[in-house]
């Protein structure tokens, strides 16, 4: 049997995007179960590749919290609660369909708005976008927002940088105001 070595090449590139992929697409689609008790939380899931994703189940702060504050020296998961609160008030507004309002939102929060990503909020024939992802790149982790008519409630959670070194797979949006 013959060696391609350019294929073997291509498929160890590949082969960290995909298992990035699919955990980021497995705690999307598993974040539409309900558990048992309404009351428990989940904590955090691992992954095929040894790291864990953290969900925030519905994106909402409890009523009694007080408003969640950037950790600016922190990890992802420190930041994480203020994330999810941006992007819950963000979804309760007139603006939850729109990317840039997430963007913006994050951004007065305290995020690096050069460190983001947006998808388009339209299909590529201008239908409304079924649902819209954002990110915040925070060191070797990110930040993952999702929103839409799909997705229900806004689900975040933190995930490893993609091999290329971004957060989210596919065509983005520039940021570019």
């Amino acid at each position: 049997m013959a060696r391609h070595p350019e294929r073997s090449a291509r498929l160890r590139r590949f082969l960290p995007v995909a298992v990035a992929t699919l955990a980021v697409a497995t705690m999307l689609t598993a974040t539409g179960c309900t558990p048992a008790d309404p009351e428990a939380t989940p904590g955090p899931t691992p992954t095929s590749d040894g790291t864990t994703v953290t969900p925030t189940p519905g994106a909402t702060p409890a009523p009694d919290a007080p408003p969640a504050a950037l950790v600016a020296d922190g990890t992802a998961a420190d930041n994480l609660p203020v994330f999810a609160a941006v992007t819950a008030a963000v979804w309760a507004s007139a603006d939850r369909a729109a990317g840039r309002a997430y963007v913006d939102a994050l951004a007065a929060a305290g995020f690096d708005k050069t460190a983001m990503q947006v998808t388009n909020d339209t299909s590529t024939v201008g239908n409304p976008a079924e649902s819209i992802q954002f990110s915040v790149r925070w060191g070797e982790e990110c930040l993952i927002g999702q929103v839409g008519p799909a997705t229900g409630e806004p689900v975040t959670v933190v995930v490893p940088v993609l091999t290329e070194g971004s957060c989210l797979i596919g065509q983005t949006r520039p940021i570019d105001w």
